[in-house]
C-alpha cells in the first residue's frame, strides 16, 4: 500500500520523520535471493534503524537478518558490539576495520548475498562476511535473541525492509543489483575449500 505517514521524501531521500504519526516498516513487494543491494544513509542523535532481509513470517511475527543502523556513540545498544552498526543484529559484530562516519553525516553501505553467504560493507570496507546455515551460524544464533525461531534467515529468498524504530533516519541512492544464479553458485564453490555445494546451491559445513 502507499506509504501516507511517518515517511516523506526530502531532498532525495527517504526520511522518517520521528516526530510525526508513526508510520511503520516500508517492506518490497518482491521477494529477492542473491543481490547486492547499495545505499546511502544517516541516523539522527541517539538514533536507531536498520535494514532487514530474508524477511519473512515467523508465525505473527515478521523477522529478517539486519543490518544495524545506529549512533554508536550515544545509544546503549550501540556500545554493544553485536547490536553496533555494520553488524548482522545480535547474532554478529562487525569487524574491527569498521570506520563509520560522525553522526548526521551520510555513509555508505552494501549487503551482498551470494546464496547462503553474507557481506556487510561499511564506507568502502568489507565489515562482516558470514555463512548462514554452517556450525558457526547455529552457535551464534544459540547466543541470540532469534535463537527459539526455527529456521531463522534459512529462507534463500525474503523481502528487504526498512524498519521504523521511531527514530529519525535518513536513507537515499538505494540501488539493488540481482546477481545470477550461476554466478553465485560458482562464487560458492571458489570461496572456501571447507564447504561443499550440494543441490541448487546450498551450502553445508562439514562439522
Amino acid at each position: 500500500k502507499p506509504v501516507t505517514k511517518g515517511w516523506e521524501v526530502v531532498d532525495g531521500a527517504i526520511h522518517l520523520n520521528s516526530g510525526t504519526q508513526r508510520g511503520g516498516n516500508i517492506v518490497t513487494a518482491g521477494e529477492y535471493v542473491n543481490f547486492d543491494f547499495r545505499f546511502e544513509w544517516k541516523i539522527s542523535p541517539r538514533g536507531n534503524s536498520g535494514i532487514k532481509y530474508r524477511v519473512r513470517k515467523y508465525g505473527k511475527n515478521t523477522l529478517g537478518c539486519e543490518f544495524q543502523i545506529i549512533d554508536d556513540a550515544g545509544s546503549p545498544d550501540g556500545k554493544k558490539a553485536k547490536s553496533s552498526t555494520g553488524s548482522l543484529y545480535h547474532i554478529y559484530p562487525p569487524g574491527p576495520n569498521k570506520y563509520l562516519r560522525p553522526v548526521g553525516e551520510y555513509n555508505t553501505s552494501r549487503i551482498v548475498i551470494r546464496g547462503n553467504w553474507v557481506q556487510h560493507w561499511l564506507n568502502g570496507q568489507l565489515i562482516l562476511s558470514v555463512s548462514i546455515g554452517s556450525c558457526d551460524w547455529y552457535q551464534k544464533k544459540a547466543q541470540s535473541k532469534f535463537k527459539d525461531i526455527e529456521g531463522f534467515s534459512e529462507n534463500r529468498s525474503g523481502k528487504i525492509m526498512l524498519t521504523d524504530h521511531n527514530s529519525e533516519v535518513w536513507y537515499r541512492n538505494l540501488v539493488l543489483y540481482e546477481l545470477p544464479e550461476a554466478e553465485c553458485r560458482t562464487r560458492l564453490v571458489k570461496h572456501s575449500s571447507r564447504h561443499r555445494l550440494f543441490g541448487r546451491g546450498r551450502v553445508r559445513r562439514r562439522c
